[in-house]
This record gives structure tokens, sequence and C-alpha cells, in this order.
């Protein structure tokens, strides 16, 4: 199937028909600005072939036009058979016909089952593969059943192309097995491979546990009677060692003898400890003594030194002071002489720039008229602009016009529409009676029609008056009404008394703007860079008469450096003053600092002293003396009393130890009793269970029960082994199942990325992945870009493998290439055309200036005269 022809009748924006000829082989293009009309087109092919005529469901009652009426597709298409019109009308009067050279051959639902016998029975058909909606440029996408009549479609063609795999991968032998596997896997193991609740895997597992956990019990019994046997004669023959007669007397011996002997090296180090008080007390005496000696004598040194540095410090700050007065002195003397360079300096600028206003006025005076009349004519300009600038914001607009003369036409169409459908009356009059009948317009034209919506009277020239009643069934007068409310409120908005006026109002305020943007130009040709600029230049031209008693030019430049010469002399002899007068602030700055730092110092150490109180030398040194004595002695004695000092540690130690055995003794005994009682009892109570018997008749039972898992584990790992090799076979037949379309993609592919691969989904049926250089990347993470070329090489190679089982269909594309860069899109270009070579494919874009490197079949969407 090719389609050669489109028309479009009451269609949207199309109220008049429209249509597309010369659709011809291989590429054909249609590049038109937005809201041209490309994706309404785009729909109608959609309509025509997958709605029924009958259908009023919302994709079809979005053709309608605003105005209303019934829409309408007529589509040429050529097959082996020859040339047919398909022709559909949806909503008054639906209709489906199909035509073979201008002879009625099918219509109504016969005209239905053509069309499906067309597409070859599929429900989404090319729709579905080859035909690319605006917007949906992508693989996926849509409505749900959309995307699932797409799915069918795929799933159909790559069955029909791939029929070796049907016969065992398609769902028959090959999935009837693996399901009787995973069912017969499914009693004994859950999805995730572990024992399922219930199956005899996991009850063989339970008894095996529970049988191994009676099984522990029974032998840590049968160990726990055997160690009490053990363990009570140990406690039997330890008890009888602690409880003979020497054996207690021994140890309260030791004791004894331990606790006399702490006693007495206790009574020692007490009289010892108050020897080594005394010692500290005295050596605390002899350092305070020694302290303040030291600290009298320091003191002494520091008050002698502190004096004579304030001495020598009071001096130089006072020397200081002088070289400041002396140095502010002549700083004031510069300064004076500074201010005079100045005056002197001020005086002769003014002479010299009097001088030179002198010649330039001299030099100007025809500049400065040239300069004024220039002047005059821009503020003319500039009268003018504005003038034409505020006339330009009244009237209405370019948007404003377009707005009325669209609710102008919707009106004109409503009454059109509504004329159309209005009963008419058409005069013939006698010879000599023309013009004798009236209407409210006016006299009836012979043979004009005259249609009548609502109830008319006409007068007849000596007979009387007609009056016509269209009834129930006239034309409605709502949409006509409610498009001329909508005209008279925008003409009001505006305050147009009509569409004249209104147009009248734009074309002036056009004109304004044309006598504005006249204006304007003339104004920057005069003044480029403003009037005020053009002012400032004539302010800069003195007049003559301000110059009369200018000096001479020459004397004033001589007086002028003169002039600079002495201010620059006097500005030098100014600075050189002002730093001397700083570096003399800055040294009786330091010098003061330094005079009140050695003040300070020599007040602490007088202070220092005062603390001290009324004492002398040699007395500090007496008492110093008469403590070093004391404390000697006190050292003395202590070391005397410390020779014959007993080990206390040694004796604290024996006394812990004999007290430790002793308590030992006694914690042992008493742990001992209890603990024969307590093992006796368990002896008896073991002794009369069967413990070895019964453990003996459980390892019996856990042996036949873990045989039993055993065989049960090796089954299922059997039926888990079967599982996946069957899966693995399936797997192996379905890369097989998607060969004719990765065959066919092959070409295209490489056409962007050399040796570039797709995965596919086995449920999709659509590409996954994409492999570039050894690194897969999922689709949906790949750029717009390079998701839309993909998608597009995709859907011609669906094109070339329906070619190949003879359902040849053509590829629509409507903008399918939005986000391609420039380098990409021309190697798309390429890949159009090459399978353009044996089929047809139709584009529809908005992008003119990209698609001219297409080629192609340059199609026109254009009105039809009637």
């Amino acid at each position: 199937m090719k389609i050669r022809a489109i028309t479009l009748n009451n269609v949207r924006r199309f109220t008049d028909p429209a249509q597309v000829t010369g659709i011809g082989d291989g590429i054909n293009v249609l590049s038109e600005p937005n809201e041209h009309g490309k994706s309404t087109l785009f729909d109608a092919i959609q309509a025509l072939f997958f709605k029924p005529f009958g259908s009023r469901d919302k994709e079809v009652a979005a053709l309608r036009p605003h105005a209303g009426g019934a829409p309408e597709v007529t589509i040429e298409v050529e097959t082996d058979e020859g040339l047919f019109t398909v022709h559909k009308r949806w909503f008054q009067k639906p209709l489906a016909t199909v035509h073979r050279d201008g002879r009625l051959i099918a219509q109504a639902d016969e005209a239905e089952a053509w069309i499906a016998q067309l597409l070859g029975g599929d429900a989404g058909g090319p729709s579905g593969l080859i035909w690319v909606r605006q917007g949906m440029t992508a693989l996926t996408g849509g409505s749900t059943k959309e995307e699932k009549l797409a799915l069918e479609a795929r799933r159909d063609l790559m069955t029909s192309v791939g029929a070796e795999v049907e016969a065992m991968t398609g769902g028959r032998r090959m999935d009837k097995a693996l399901a009787q596997c995973r069912d017969e896997l499914a009693q004994y193991a859950t999805g995730t491979g572990r024992p399922r609740t219930g199956g005899a895997w996991k009850e063989a597992q339970d008894q095996v546990e529970a049988l191994q956990a009676t099984r522990d019990q029974l032998t840590a019994t049968a160990r726990e009677l055997q160690d009490a046997l053990a363990e009570r004669q140990r406690a039997r023959r330890a008890l009888a060692d602690l409880e003979a007669p020497e054996v207690v007397e021994e140890r309260r011996q030791k004791l004894e003898a331990a606790r006399a002997a702490h006693a007495a090296a206790t009574r020692y180090a007490e009289e010892l400890e108050t020897l080594v008080r005394a010692v500290d007390l005295a050596r605390l005496t002899a350092e305070s003594a020694t302290s303040r000696l030291d600290s009298y004598r320091a003191g002494e040194i520091e008050q002698k030194a502190a004096r004579a540095a304030e001495a020598t410090a009071r001096k130089a700050a006072e020397t200081a002071h002088c070289i400041l007065s002396e140095r502010r002195a002549a700083l004031d003397t510069a300064e004076a002489a500074a201010t005079e360079a100045r005056a002197a300096l001020k005086t002769a600028e003014d002479q010299h720039r009097h001088a030179l206003r002198a010649r330039a006025a001299r030099d100007g005076a025809d500049r400065r008229r040239a300069l004024e009349d220039r002047i005059k004519e821009a503020e003319e300009a500039r009268r003018r602009m504005e003038t034409a600038g505020a006339a330009a914001q009244s009237g209405p607009d370019a948007a404003t016009m377009q707005r009325l003369e669209t609710l102008s036409a919707e009106l004109s169409a409503s009454r059109a529409a509504r004329d159309a459908a209005a009963p008419q009356v058409i005069v013939r009059y006698a010879h000599g009676q023309s013009g004798s009948i009236h209407s409210d317009s006016g006299p009836l034209a012979e043979g004009t029609p005259l249609p009548l919506p609502r109830s008319t009277t006409l007068r007849i020239d000596g007979i009387g008056s007609l009056e016509v009643h269209p009834g129930a069934e006239g034309a409605e007068d709502g949409p006509v009404e409610t498009a001329a409310a909508s005209l008279q409120a925008a003409l009001d908005q505006i305050g147009a008394p009509d569409l004249t006026g209104a147009r009248a109002a734009a074309a002036a305020r056009v004109e304004a703007a044309a006598r504005q943007g006249e204006a304007k130009a003339v104004l920057n040709s005069l003044a480029p860079e403003g009037i005020d600029a053009l002012h400032q230049a004539l302010a800069a031209i003195p007049a003559s008469e301000e110059v009369s008693d200018a000096p001479d030019l020459a004397h004033a430049e001589n007086a002028l450096e003169t002039a600079q010469a002495g201010h620059e002399t006097c500005r030098i002899a100014r600075e050189t003053a002002a730093e001397a007068l700083a570096d003399a602030k800055a040294d009786a700055a330091v010098k003061d600092a330094q005079l009140a730092s050695l003040s300070d110092r020599l007040q602490r150490a007088e202070a220092q002293q005062a603390k001290l109180g009324d004492v002398t030398e040699d007395a500090l040194a007496t008492q110093a003396a008469s403590a070093a004595a004391a404390l000697e002695a006190a050292r003395l004695s202590h070391a005397e009393k410390a020779k014959d000092a007993p080990d206390a540690a040694s004796l604290r130690a024996a006394l812990t130890r004999a007290e430790s055995v002793e308590a030992q003794a006694r914690e042992e005994v008493a742990r001992l009793r209890p603990l024969l009682a307590r093992l006796s009892e368990r002896i008896t109570r073991a002794s009369g269970d069967a413990v070895e018997e019964r453990l003996a008749e459980t390892e019996d039972q856990l042996q036949a029960a873990e045989e039993t898992l055993a065989r049960i584990a090796h089954e299922v790992a059997v039926l888990i082994r079967l599982e996946g090799a069957l899966q693995d076979a399936r797997n192996e037949a379905r890369e097989r199942y998607f060969t004719p379309i990765v065959k066919e993609l092959k070409p295209l592919l490489q056409l962007l990325w050399p040796d570039a691969e797709l995965t596919w989904g086995e449920e999709s049926l659509l590409p996954h992945a994409l492999i570039r250089e050894g690194r897969e990347e999922p689709i949906d993470v790949l750029s717009g870009g390079t998701q839309e070329q993909v998608a597009l090489l995709v859907r011609l190679a669906f094109a070339r493998m329906l070619a190949r089982a003879g359902r040849i269909a053509p590829v629509i594309l409507d903008d399918a290439l939005v986000f391609t860069d420039d380098d990409r899109i021309e190697r798309m270009f390429d890949a159009l055309h090459r399978q353009a070579s044996d089929m047809q494919i139709i584009v529809l874009t908005c992008r003119q200036r990209a698609f001219r490197a297409l080629g192609g079949q340059a199609l026109r969407l254009q009105t039809v005269d009637r």
C-alpha cells in the first residue's frame, strides 16, 4: 500500500477542503511552520484507517472544527490491484466508501472490512510500528491501549517472520515442560529455593532436626551422669582433707601469730609518722625564711636599677619634645609658603584658561553657528518623533487585529453554516416585475438565494405580504449570536465602532510608528550621542564678548610655568617638613612610652620592698640560719628512728595470707556439703531413666530420617538443574527469535555507531540497552536525541520486515527528529534514503531549514478552490 493523495474537509482548522497531492515513492517531505496542520493531517490518516465511520469517541470528536460540522477524510491509496479512493465521514450522515476508477466497490461495514484487509487484519498495524505521532518519538508511550496494540503488532510481525522459533519456543511444548518442572519443584521448594512450609522436604528437615535435638539431649544427660559420679568422689576427698583436726589447729595458730606481729608494727609506724611531720614542718619554716631573704635582696637590686633607668628615660623624653616643637614650627612655615604658591598657581591657571578661551572664541565662531543650527534641527526631529510615538500608542496592535480578524472569520463561518442549513427563497420575476418583492434589507435580486434562518416577512408590491416560518428544524442562531457577541466585545474593548474602524485605527497606528521611525533616524543622524552632547559642545565654544580683556597667551603660559615650578618647590618643602614632624612625633611617643614603663617599674619595686616591713638584711639572714639548723636536727631524729623500723608491708602480707587461708577453708567446706547432697540426688534420679537405652533408639531413628532427607534433596537438585537447562534452551531459542530484526537493524545502526548492538527485552519485544565499545547503556538513561534516533532506526527496520512479510505500508513520521543534533541528523537522513529505496516514507516536520538537506519529494498542504 502506498498513499498518493490526502484530502481533508471540516477537520479542525480546515473548514474548507484542503489536500496534499503528488505523494510519490521513496521520501516525501511536508515541511511547514507550526500550526499549519501537519499533526491534523497525521491524526486524519490515523482516523481513516483505524476509526469506524460510526465512532463518536474523543479522538474523532477532536477532529471537528470549532464551528461544528462533519469531519471528512479522503485518501487515495495504490496497491498491486490498482488505485483506490477511501473516504470517511463522521457524525452527521456518517459514511465509509471505497471507489476504484470512480466506481463504488464497498461502503459502510464492507468498506471497513476492506480497510482492515488492506492493513493485514492488524488492530494496531503500521500505527503501532511505523507511524510516529508528534511527541511520541520514543518506542514506548501513549495510552495503555496504544501500547498494548503496538506490542501485539510487534509480536505478530516477529512471529510471522520467525516461524521456526514458534515450533518449539513460542509457548507450546517448551512452556508445558518448563511449567510441569516448576510445578513439581514448587511442591518441595519456594521460588527462592528454600524448603516450602508443609512440603515433604520441609517435613523431612524438621524431623531430622527434632531427632538430632533429642539425641544431643540424651547424650548430654548420659555425660552429665558420669561427670556427677566423678565429681562426688572428688568432693568427698576434699572435704575430709579440710576437716582433719590437726589441719584445723595449724591454721588457727598461724593466724594468731600473724595478727600479733602486725599490731606491733602498726604502733612503731605511728611513732615514725610523728617524726616525719616534724621534719616537714621544719623544712617549711626554713624554706620560708630563705625565700624572704632572697626577696629582700632582689628587691634592693631592682629598685636601684629602675631608679637609674627612669632618670635616663626622662632626659631622653625632654629632648624629643624639644625637637618636636622645632619641627612643628618648621611645618607651619612650609604650610604658609605652600598656601601662597597655590594661590599664585590658581591665578596663573585662570589667566591661561582666559587666554585659551579668547583664542577658541576667535577660531570657533563658524562652528558655533553650525552647532546652533544642528541643535534646532535635532530638537524639531525629537518633537516629531515624540508626537508620532504618542500616536503609535493608540489604536489596536497587530495581535489585537489578528484576534479581531479571527473573530470576524468565525462570525462569517457561523453565518455561512447557518445559511447553508436554513431554507432558501429564490425569486424568478415575470417580465417587467423586477424588484417588486422586498425583504427587510431591500428588494430581492432575481436568481439570488435568500436564506431564511428565522421567521421573515416578504412584501409584494400590489399584492400584500408573505410570511415565511422555517419551523423548529430551521438553522440555529446561537453560534452566530455568540460569534457576533465575541466580535462586538473585542471591538468595544478597543473603542472601535466596527471592524472597518478598527482597521483604520490600526493603519493609523502603523503609519504613526513609521513616522516615529523616520524622525528617530533623523534625530540619530543629527545627534548620535544625544542633544545634550551638542549643547555641551556648544557651551565649550566661548562667545567673543566673554574674552575681550584676555591676556596674551604666550605671557600667560610663561606665568603658568613659573607658578607651577614655585608650587612644586613649596609642595616638596611642605611634605619634607611633614615627614620630619611625623618622625619627631613617633620618636617622642616612643620616649614617653619608655618613661611611663620605667616609672611603673620603679613604683612596683618600691611597693615590693614596702611589703617586707621594717626589717634588715642581717635579721633575715639570722632567721634563715636558725630555721636550717632546726630542720637538720629533725632529720637526724627521724633517721635514727627509721633504722630499726619493722617491715610493715611483709607483716601485713603475712596476716592477709593467714586470714585468706582460714576464710577459704570455711568457704570450701560450706560449698562442698550442699554440692555432695545435690550430686547424690542427681545420681539417684538419673540412674532410673534408662538414658543409654533411649539414646541408642534415637540414633537408629535419626539415621532413617537422614536417608529420607537425602533422597528428597537429591530430587530437588535434579528438578532445579532441569529447570535451568530448559530455561537456557528457551533463551537460546529466543536469541533466534530476535535474529530477523537484528539483521535488518545492523546496517542502520552502523551509520551512527560502528560496531554498536542492541539487546532486546523478551516481554516488551523492544530494545533494552545499547552496547557501544563493549559498554552496555540502558535505553532509558540515554540522551533524548539518542533515544529518538534508536527509535526511528528500529521503526525503519520494522517497516522493512513488514515489506518482506508482504504487508507494505508507508512510513509516516510526524516530527520524529526533535532532539537530534546537526551532525547525526545528516546520518539519519542517509538511513531514511537507504530504507526508501523500495518503500514509501512521508515526513512531516516544522524544522524547515534543518530538513532541506533531507531531499525527497516536497509536499504542500493547501486549500482546494470550490
